[in-house]
């Protein structure tokens, strides 16, 4: 014993004074990049804001502080990450195969949406893409428009309940029409949430981003042991078993409806059914099924609800806007009341008020990247492990590539407006070989629901867009609730 300890206290010094002299190295090596004053070890850990707003005031101040070139470095603790926020730089990254593995965030997500496709690394992702891929098919996708449709009418006659002069918060209605599509799509069960109150798998999703985000942002909280003992762990605990309960109970349902049938796919098929399918036939491993089907509830209704709400917020600002798009929407539906594939094919102008919603308030402000080897940005040698920040919001405003970034503009991405545009320029689904999987889908439902709403309501939104303050999680939402009033334009069809 009298020799163990000191080997020990010896062992535990060399470690230390190497992951040390590592550190001050990796130091040495970013200091011409453009940064806030840092200092070793705890980086800028004494001047970053811990609140979502405050964090989101900072991140963007130094995009606006650092515009040439369009990268600065943060230092979250001991670790290095350099922020991109250019068309041209982020090109080099998303257009590579090489640099796929996501950062040090997502790694906080696995306790809740486990080795999926977003979370794991590249060895491990192709294979998962490869096998997932087919399951968004265009084919698999339209016969979802019934269920888009059917959510979206339920929508409305909820909406109906509201006096002209009352405020609705918006996003509370519409997250709660996106989960009922999401769980009959994904899981192929009606859970009936827009005809509930107060559902908690709503309040589980919202409360672990929260406590998701803060986790990311303090180092001292990445050690599964010191975070169980905080308030933000036992609530993350909670959430943690409400979402997978859920999805555990529905899984096992759906598994025992298909034994009976003998695994006989007929009809319409939800996600579940065709992943249930590929474990049936040896494709896939039983474990994964709960961490994709996590990951599409997630994916499917918390981005989908909250790019509606900026939509919808951006429209009820643009009263010309709202009503060009009303315009369309009447020409192409006529007297139909179900959108079909045909009518989206021709929702031209809907389709560049959504881009342009993405563009200006996308719900995924920033993704994640780590160098997997040493790489040349913006001219200068960045080591193998640092995490690259691709900022959206940022990119979406950069001046080379957009007029005018900050204002509400749909016609930017008319066929003639957008030639010469750069590709990585507008990157709401991220870009690349691993960019968002489900983004036709989103984009499909999100064009269903807005026809329904835009075509039976006027919208006017009640905060004027200066004064709304966006606060950066793993989505970006407002700090307070956006509200709307409405007045009807068309007689309702109960669905």
């Amino acid at each position: 014993m009298g020799v163990i300890i000191p080997v020990i206290l010896v062992a535990s010094a060399t470690l230390i004074t190497w992951l040390l002299l590592k550190h001050m190295r990796m130091r040495h090596l970013l200091k011409s990049i453009n940064q806030p004053r840092s200092y070793p070890i705890v980086g800028h850990g004494l001047i970053t804001k811990p609140d979502p707003e405050g964090f989101m005031n900072q991140v963007i101040g130094m995009g606006y502080l650092y515009p040439n070139p369009r990268m600065c470095l943060l230092w979250i603790g001991p670790f290095p990450c350099l922020m991109l926020y250019s068309a041209d730089l982020v090109e080099s990254i998303l257009a590579s195969s090489k640099h796929l593995d996501k950062g040090f965030a997502y790694r906080q997500m696995e306790p809740w949406l486990g080795k999926s496709i977003l979370t794991s690394n590249k060895d491990q992702w192709r294979p998962k893409r490869k096998l997932l891929t087919p399951t968004f098919h265009y084919d698999i996708l339209k016969d979802f428009l019934p269920i888009f449709n059917e959510q979206s009418k339920i929508l409305i006659q909820k909406m109906c309940c509201y006096k002209t002069d009352e405020e609705i918060d918006v996003l509370s209605i519409v997250t709660l029409c996106t989960l009922d599509i999401i769980c009959e799509t994904s899981m192929g069960k009606s859970i009936g949430a827009q005809l509930s109150e107060n559902n908690e798998y709503v309040w589980a999703v919202h409360t672990i981003n929260e406590v998701i985000a803060r986790r990311t942002n303090n180092p001292l909280l990445w050690s599964k042991f010191v975070y169980n003992l905080t308030e933000d762990g036992k609530t993350h605990e909670k959430c943690l078993r409400i979402l997978h309960a859920f999805t555990k109970k529905v899984i096992l349902e759906r598994k025992e409806t298909l034994k009976e049938s003998g695994y006989k796919l007929e009809g319409r098929l939800a996600f579940l059914d065709l992943l249930l399918d590929m474990v049936q036939s040896g494709q896939m491993d039983e474990t994964d099924v709960q961490a994709e089907v996590d990951t599409f509830m997630f994916e499917g209704h918390d981005t989908t609800s909250t790019g509606l709400m900026w939509a919808i917020h951006l429209l009820g600002n643009h009263p010309e806007v709202q009503r060009k798009v009303q315009a369309e929407l009447d020409e192409v539906m006529g007297d139909e009341e179900d959108v079909t594939t045909e009518h989206l094919a021709r929702m031209k102008y809907l389709e560049c008020v959504l881009k342009e919603s993405l563009r200006i308030r996308p719900s995924v402000p920033i993704i994640m990247r780590e160098l997997s080897e040493d790489q040349v940005i913006g001219g200068y040698n960045i080591p193998k492990g640092v995490t690259l920040l691709l900022n959206q919001f940022l990119i979406h405003r950069d001046p080379a590539q957009w007029k005018d970034p900050e204002v509400f503009d749909p016609d930017r991405f008319l066929p003639e407006n957008s030639v010469g545009r750069k590709p990585f320029a507008f990157i709401p689904f991220s870009a690349g070989s691993r960019n968002c999987i489900g983004q036709r889908f989103a984009l499909m439902e999100e064009k269903v629901i807005m026809t329904h709403i835009l075509r039976h309501f006027n919208v006017t939104a009640i905060e004027p867009m200066h004064e709304v303050r966006p606060k950066m999680e793993i989505i970006m939402r407002p700090v307070s609730p956006i509200h709307m009033k409405i007045t009807r334009r068309r007689p309702i069809v109960s669905p």
